[in-house]
This record gives structure tokens, C-alpha cells and sequence, in this order.
């Protein structure tokens, strides 16, 4: 599935404020994981209450890697107490498939139409070696909006905030 296939997913009646959350996987799940996860995740959401009240949410496994929780803020605002129910069903994943959803060192890109991971350390390596540029597609797991979400989760990287930390060699000779 590509990104606007997982981008029709989200219901279109969603506010574009609405609350993201993006949970990063370590690694693809298989097909089997995906449906089980899958299943996780629909369960939440059908039972997920800020205060007493139903929240209206979306999840989803794009990619088969990146965990996506949104809540429509503008019917019932997210609570912490909500927020922890959110985490609690990810790091119920996280010990059923034997995978990491929380290193914010591990950052995901697109290269040659796989995701590649690279931990935040080896990214000037990479691009030294040439297998990252300015111009490879980068999933900004930053984000925090519906909208953002469509228009900015998948971005170039000198578009995104690690363009600053990253020197390009000049294409100019």
C-alpha cells in the first residue's frame, strides 16, 4: 500500500487538528502480525474513553511498520489517563511481537522503495557514503496533527528538521 492508500483510510470526517500519534516499529510485521495487530488495535479504539466518554478514534498500521492513532479532539478532548490506554495497547504489541515502538533514535526512510532504518548516530555516515541525500524521503514520526499528517509525515529531508543537523555535499562543481 502506498502512502495515499493509508492516507484514505482516515475518515475524512476528522477534524484536521486532530490528535496523532505515531508509533514506529523496529520492523516490519509480518502478514500474520499485521492482522493480529490490526485486531489489538481495532479492539482499542472501539472501547477507548477520555473521562468516561468515548473518544473518536482511528488506528492503523501503515505500512506495516508505523502504528498511527488519531482522536478527534473537536468531539471528546484526550485526557493523560487516555493517552496511557493508548501506550499500555502499544506496549502490549511491543511484548507480543518482540519489537521496539519507542526509540526516538531510530529513524525511518525510504531508499529505493524500502523503509531503512538508521539510527539517529549513523546518519552522517550515511550520507557521507551516499546512501542518504537531501532529496530521500523521510517519515517525520514528529508530527502531531491529522493534517500534518497528510501533507508532512513523508517528506524530503532537506524539507524536514534534520536537514540542519545534516551537511549535503554541494551538487555544484
Amino acid at each position: 500500500m502506498n502512502l495515499q492508500q493509508h492516507i484514505e483510510l482516515i475518515p475524512a470526517d476528522f477534524s484536521d487538528n486532530s490528535r496523532v500519534w505515531i508509533y514506529q516499529s523496529n520492523r516490519s510485521f509480518n502478514s500474520e502480525e499485521s492482522t493480529e495487530v490490526m485486531s489489538f488495535l481495532n479492539q482499542f479504539i472501539s472501547v477507548w474513553k477520555s473521562h468516561g466518554t468515548p473518544v473518536k478514534g482511528f488506528a492503523g498500521l501503515f505500512y506495516n511498520q508505523f502504528i498511527v492513532i488519531i482522536a478527534d479532539e473537536s468531539a471528546t478532548s484526550v485526557g493523560g489517563c487516555s493517552t496511557d490506554s493508548s501506550v499500555h495497547v502499544i506496549k502490549m504489541i511491543e511484548s507480543k511481537h518482540g519489537v521496539s515502538m519507542f526509540d526516538r533514535q531510530l529513524l525511518a526512510f525510504e531508499i529505493n522503495k524500502e523503509i531503512k532504518l538508521l539510527h539517529i548516530s549513523q546518519l552522517k555516515s550515511a550520507v557521507h557514503e551516499g546512501s542518504l541525500n537531501a532529496e530521500t524521503l523521510y517519515f517525520n514520526n514528529t508530527i502531531t496533527t491529522k493534517r500534518e499528517l497528510i501533507s508532512q509525515w513523508r517528506q524530503v529531508v532537506r524539507a524536514s528538521w534534520l536537514s540542519g543537523r545534516l551537511n549535503f555535499p554541494s551538487l555544484v562543481s
